[in-house]
């Protein structure tokens, strides 16, 4: 529910902020759809390798990262980073693996919002931090010809796992 509610939310601030109404969705099917999944999965790639360089050079310059889904029930998110406080926290490669899961994209003219999950493993936290799940909403934009990621929403998690053995 709390997935929807903030699909939602970005849709209406989407709308409204590119100043005209939003075209229908398209099937995740389309070329559109597929080149945003493509995209995503590069990225999620140069997240794990700590590639500041390929990151920047996508990432919108008013790119925001909300951590935590506090802000779902009214709370506030574990932080909410820019562009370059995102970058720097990359930039120290602190994950072993981040990997999507049960993604799906809204396609809405240049615009495209991704939802799912990704699971992740931490290089070095305590034992009941090494991984985690986090459900996500994305934005992305096409502009000057190429994709650029523009926010990243926690709408559920952080949720850590006991332990992680060590044949994962």
């Amino acid at each position: 529910m709390r997935a929807r509610i903030a699909c939602v939310l970005v849709f209406v601030v989407v709308a409204a902020v590119s100043g005209r109404q939003a075209k229908p969705s398209s099937t995740a099917s389309g070329t559109a759809a597929a080149d945003v999944l493509a995209f995503e999965k590069t990225m999620e790639a140069a997240v794990v390798r700590g590639d500041v360089g390929f990151l920047d050079g996508i990432c919108a310059p008013d790119f925001s990262f909300t951590h935590g889904d506090g802000w779902t029930t009214g709370g506030r998110p574990l932080r909410v980073e820019n562009k370059a406080q995102w970058l720097a926290s990359v930039s120290k490669a602190p994950y072993l693996s981040r990997d999507l899961d049960s993604v799906q994209v809204d396609m809405h003219g240049d615009i495209a919002i991704t939802y799912g999950q990704y699971r992740a493993r931490n290089k070095s936290a305590a034992p009941d931090r090494g991984a985690f799940t986090v459900w996500f909403e994305r934005v992305y934009a096409f502009r000057d010809g190429r994709w650029q990621y523009v926010s990243h929403r926690t709408v559920h998690g952080p949720t850590y796992e006991a332990k992680v053995s060590a044949g994962r």
